[in-house]
């Protein structure tokens, strides 16, 4: 059998995902699952990237101990976080990641370099502080050194690379992400890099989708034991993601459901209009040369912070709590599913309050629950109406995004497909298709992984090209028409 492994990472967990075809169906395995947490380091939230390595090589080895050893590799993560290296391939610089504050008050250090409109018409990427642009502002001007020493960058999964083969690639997919390529030109932007005042010399060529880097190096052979092709998928998570929505036609609007819900189009060509880009929405570049058009909203991010937080107490009567206790003591410090979670919003789904989901105030708070009370226009009494409000505005959200897409673009769209592990969210998915008017189809539940593999199965002629990928997705997984009843 052929195996090709996917490699999965995301904010909080990554996975080993083997798939092979048979019957023409794509069969999916997964092989090893982790953790992934950062950790404080410097005054910054950091990514552990030596566990990140270690776990890399463990399911691997997963894969050998099986028996089911992959012809080749493939490494997606999200986006937009980098390491500086030296001229040794040393790290010269942490990985500090998106949520840290450090870009407070960069947008102003960018500003003066390059207007935003500019920014925008040549990279059309949505403003948002964690991009690349700014995390090197902000770099820049509390470590000068470290970019003085750096000999290259490499985002996360480019680094995950290097330690899999020795060689260093940077990717474009993940690329588009920092707000440093040309949209148009599909390449660095070389002179928004100058105006920065950024060292050339760090930025490699932009490698696609399909690009083999080589084997892994004798040492990582070794403590394996095998050898691999790793080739480049759309090392952008979203990239990937994208992909793999098996789609009926052009009119069908996407979102990769997760920690961020991404909401988006295909288009051949960017929009960097005014309305677009007042609209902050992004052009993130995809797989032979596509874009993804599309907004970040908070996403089940809002969710998992909330179900942190109940859980992350226990009540004991008349105990002080910092914020004091709400919602009836976080009834009365009971932990709570994600299941129970949705079955609390259900219960309580005639309740009005709402929010405003893409508000910053939600990106990073010391307390998600204090400020959904805070933001709400009419404020929940219980976990149930907290709940219903956070998925009620979510959805109300998706709806609005919809209509400025149909706007800015001109198409009318008939369709939700929603992939990822937000597309198993049966009550969020009801109140979407309810919120947009629009048929919704939810899964595959694992599209990332799935359209990483598109890219290797392509590369190995397994699928002659995304179209004959897609008929194949379409025909492996379950995609559900989302029932209002």
């Amino acid at each position: 059998m052929n195996y090709f492994l996917a490699i999965d990472i995301g904010a909080s967990s990554g996975r080993h995902i083997l798939g092979h075809v048979e019957d023409g169906k794509i069969v999916l395995e997964e092989m090893y699952r982790f953790d992934n947490s950062q950790i404080r380091k410097d005054g910054h939230d950091c990514w552990d990237m030596a566990a990140l390595s270690r776990a890399v090589l463990a399911g691997l080895k997963a894969c050998k101990d099986a028996g089911k050893v992959p012809s080749t590799i493939g490494i997606d993560t999200w986006g937009v976080d980098f390491v500086l290296l030296d001229g040794n391939g040393i790290p010269c610089s942490d990985m500090v990641a998106y949520r840290d504050a450090r870009t407070e008050g960069a947008d102003a250090l960018v500003d003066a370099a390059i207007s935003a409109d500019e920014l925008y018409a040549r990279c059309g990427i949505q403003k948002m502080l964690f991009n690349t642009i700014y995390q090197l502002a902000a770099l820049k001007k509390e470590h000068p050194e470290q970019i003085e020493k750096a000999q290259r960058l490499l985002m996360v999964p480019e680094y995950l690379n290097f330690v899999l083969t020795g060689k260093m690639a940077n990717e474009y997919t993940n690329a588009t992400t920092g707000n440093l390529v040309n949209a148009r030109a599909k390449d660095w932007d070389w002179e928004v890099i100058d105006k920065l005042g950024l060292p050339r010399r760090i930025f490699g060529k932009l490698e696609m989708p399909g690009t083999p880097l080589g084997g892994l190096t004798p040492a990582v052979q070794a403590e394996v034991g095998f050898d691999a092709q790793v080739v480049l998928p759309a090392t952008h998570d979203t990239g990937s993601a994208f992909l793999a929505v098996p789609a009926r036609d052009d009119k069908a609007v996407y979102i990769s459901s997760g920690t961020w819900s991404l909401l988006g189009v295909e288009n051949a060509e960017p929009i960097t209009t005014p309305e677009a880009k007042a609209a902050n929405f992004t052009n993130e570049g995809g797989a032979w040369h596509r874009f993804r058009f599309l907004k970040n909203i908070m996403g089940l991010w809002m969710i998992q912070s909330i179900r942190r937080e109940l859980n992350g107490v226990d009540y004991v009567e008349g105990k002080e709590k910092a914020a004091s206790w709400t919602l009836a003591d976080y009834e009365k410090g009971r932990k709570y599913s994600f299941a129970d979670l949705e079955n609390a919003a259900k219960a309580a789904s005639a309740f009005a309050g709402r929010v405003n989901a893409n508000d910053t105030r939600f990106f990073s708070p010391d307390s998600m629950i204090a400020e959904v009370l805070a933001a709400a226009d009419v404020k929940p009494a219980t976990v149930g109406e907290l709940m219903q409000c956070v998925y009620a505005s979510l959805a109300d959200c998706y709806a609005k995004m919809i209509r400025n897409l149909s706007s800015l673009t001109g198409k009318t769209y008939t369709s939700v497909n929603i992939v990822g592990g937000g597309s198993k969210d049966g009550y969020l998915n009801k109140l979407t298709a309810e919120a947009t008017g629009l048929e919704v189809f939810a899964g595959p539940t694992e599209g990332t992984a799935i359209g990483n593999l598109v890219v290797q199965f392509i590369a190995a002629s397994v699928f002659k090209d995304l179209a004959d990928a897609r008929a194949a997705i379409a025909r492996s997984f379950d995609v559900k028409r989302v029932e209002l009843i």
